[in-house]
C-alpha cells in the first residue's frame, strides 16, 4: 500500500476559502428549508407518483444534457462572477415560485390534509410552474456547483483539499440536513410561500458574498474568449477522463451509485408520508439524520481515509447504501429510516471527501471544468433516469399489488443493484490506484507552479 505524502505544515486555508465557506453555508440553509417546501407543495398540487417524480426529474435533467457545455464555459469564463451570477437567477427563479405560490394560496390543501394523504385534484397551473422553476434551478445549479468545485483549487494547496473539502461538507450538512428542514417546515406551517422567498434571499446573500472574493478566478488559455469550439473543447475534456485508467471507472460507479439512490429518493415524499405516517416536522427531523452523518462524516473521513486506505473507505459507502437502502425499504417506522439516514449520508460523505478532492487534485487546472463536467456528466446524469425509475415501479406495482408494496418497491430494487455494483466496483477502486495517481497530480501540479 502506497503511503499518502503528507504535508509538512499545516495548509492555511485563508480569507477567500472563509467567504466561500460562508456563503455555502448559507446558500444551503435555503437548500435546507426547500428541501421541505418543494416536495410538501409538490404533494399538495398532485399525489401522482408519476408528477411527483417528475418534478425532480425536471431539476436534475440539465445535469444530463448541459453538464458538457457547462464545463467548457466554466473553463472560458470568471468562476467567481459566473457563481455570482447563477445565484441571481436562483433569487430570480425562486421569487418567482413564491409569487405562483402566494397567488394561489387559498386553492392548496392544508398541511393536516397533506399528511393524511388526502386525494388531491392536481392543480395545473402550480404543477407547470414547479416544473419549469425546477427545470430553470436546475440549469442554473450546473453552472454554479461547477464552478464552485473548479474555483477551490484557486483558493487552497492541493495538500489542504481534503480539509477544506471536509470543513465545506460538514458545514454543508448542518445547514441543509439539520437547521434547514425543520426551519421549514415551520416556514411552510405559517404559509406555503415563506419558505420559498426565505429560499431566495440565502441566493442573494451568497451572492454578494462570493462577489468579494478576490483573485484570478479564470483560466490562461490561448486564443480568443470568443472562439468557442464546443466539440473540440467538450472532446478534449471527455478524452482526457476517459482515457484516465482511474477516473473512468469512478466517473461510472458514481453515477450508478447517484441513480440507483434516486430511485428510491423519486416518491420519497409519499413513502413518508403514506408508509411511514409522517407530518411535516417528522419528515424535517429525517433530514437531520443527514446532517448527524454528513458532519461526522466529514470530520471523519480524511482520519477514516488514512486508517483503512481511501479504497476500502469508498468499498465501505457501496457496503452501507446496499444494507441501509434495504432496511427503509423494510421499515415502518420512522426511527429506524433516520438512523439508517445518518448512516448512509455518513458514507456518502466520505465518498465525497476522497473523490473530490482526489479530482481537484489530478486533473490539470485547464482543463479542471470541462472534465469535471464530463466526470459529473456521468455521477449526476443518471440521477433523471433514476428518478424517472423510480416513479415508473411505483406506478406499475401499484397497478399490479398495492399502494404500500409499489413505494417500497424502489428500495428494494435499489439494494438488490447496490449489492450488484459493489462487486463492479470493488476491484478498480483500490487505496494503491487512487493514492498513487493523487501522488502523481499533487508532483504534476508543483511542476506546473515551478515552471
Amino acid at each position: 500500500m502506497q503511503d499518502r505524502p503528507a504535508p509538512a505544515t499545516k495548509v492555511v486555508l485563508g480569507a477567500n476559502y472563509v467567504k466561500l465557506w460562508t456563503a455555502s453555508v448559507i446558500s444551503n440553509l435555503g437548500d435546507g428549508v426547500s428541501l421541505i417546501a418543494y416536495p410538501w407543495l409538490a404533494s399538495a398540487v398532485t399525489r401522482d407518483p408519476v408528477l411527483i417524480a417528475l418534478i425532480a426529474v425536471a431539476q436534475r435533467l440539465p445535469w444530463l444534457v448541459f453538464t458538457l457545455p457547462a464545463g467548457v464555459i466554466t473553463d472560458r469564463v470568471d468562476r467567481r462572477k459566473l457563481m455570482v451570477g447563477m445565484d441571481v437567477v436562483r433569487t430570480i427563479v425562486t421569487v418567482a415560485v413564491a409569487a405562483v405560490v402566494a397567488a394561489n394560496d387559498s386553492g392548496l390543501p392544508s398541511l393536516d390534509e397533506i399528511t393524511a394523504g388526502a386525494a388531491v385534484t392536481t392543480s395545473t397551473g402550480v404543477y407547470l410552474a414547479l416544473v419549469v422553476a425546477s427545470l430553470l434551478l436546475g440549469f442554473a445549479e450546473v453552472l454554479r456547483d461547477n464552478a464552485a468545485q473548479t474555483i477551490l483549487p484557486a483558493i487552497v494547496a492541493p495538500e489542504g483539499l481534503e480539509r477544506a473539502n471536509g470543513r465545506l461538507w460538514g458545514a454543508e450538512m448542518i445547514a441543509n440536513s439539520f437547521a434547514g428542514p425543520p426551519l421549514g417546515s415551520l416556514l411552510v406551517a405559517i404559509l406555503f410561500a415563506l419558505p420559498f422567498l426565505f429560499d431566495a434571499g440565502t441566493f442573494a446573500v451568497a451572492a454578494g458574498l462570493v462577489f468579494l472574493l478576490t483573485g484570478e478566478f479564470r483560466t490562461h488559455r490561448e486564443g480568443s474568449p470568443g472562439e468557442v469550439q464546443w466539440r473540440k473543447e467538450i472532446a478534449a475534456g471527455f478524452g482526457w477522463l476517459w482515457r484516465h485508467p482511474l477516473l473512468r471507472p469512478m466517473a461510472i460507479i458514481l453515477g450508478l451509485l447517484n441513480g440507483l439512490g434516486m430511485v428510491s429518493f423519486a416518491t420519497f415524499v409519499l413513502f413518508a408520508q403514506e408508509v411511514l405516517g409522517v407530518d411535516a416536522f417528522v419528515f424535517a427531523l429525517l433530514g437531520t439524520g443527514g446532517a448527524v452523518g454528513g458532519v461526522v462524516g466529514s470530520l471523519a473521513a480524511p482520519k477514516i481515509s488514512a486508517r483503512l486506505g481511501s479504497g476500502t473507505s469508498l468499498h465501505l459507502t457501496l457496503v452501507a447504501s446496499a444494507v441501509t437502502t434495504l432496511v427503509i425499504g423494510l421499515t415502518s417506522w420512522w426511527v429506524v429510516v433516520w438512523l439508517m439516514v445518518i448512516i448512509g449520508t455518513f458514507a456518502g460523505v466520505l465518498w465525497n471527501v476522497i473523490t473530490v478532492s482526489l479530482r481537484q487534485t489530478i486533473i490539470p487546472d485547464e482543463l479542471l471544468g470541462r472534465v469535471n463536467s464530463v466526470y459529473r456528466f456521468f455521477g449526476w446524469g443518471m440521477i433523471p433516469i433514476g428518478l424517472a425509475i423510480g416513479g415508473f415501479l411505483v406506478s406499475t406495482t401499484e397497478a399490479a399489488a398495492n399502494r404500500e408494496l409499489a413505494l417500497r418497491m424502489p428500495w428494494l430494487v435499489a439494494a438488490a443493484a447496490y449489492t450488484v455494483l459493489f462487486f463492479y466496483a470493488a476491484p478498480r477502486l483500490t487505496t494503491d490506484r487512487l493514492e498513487t495517481a493523487r501522488s502523481a497530480g499533487i508532483a504534476a501540479k508543483r511542476a506546473a507552479m515551478e515552471g
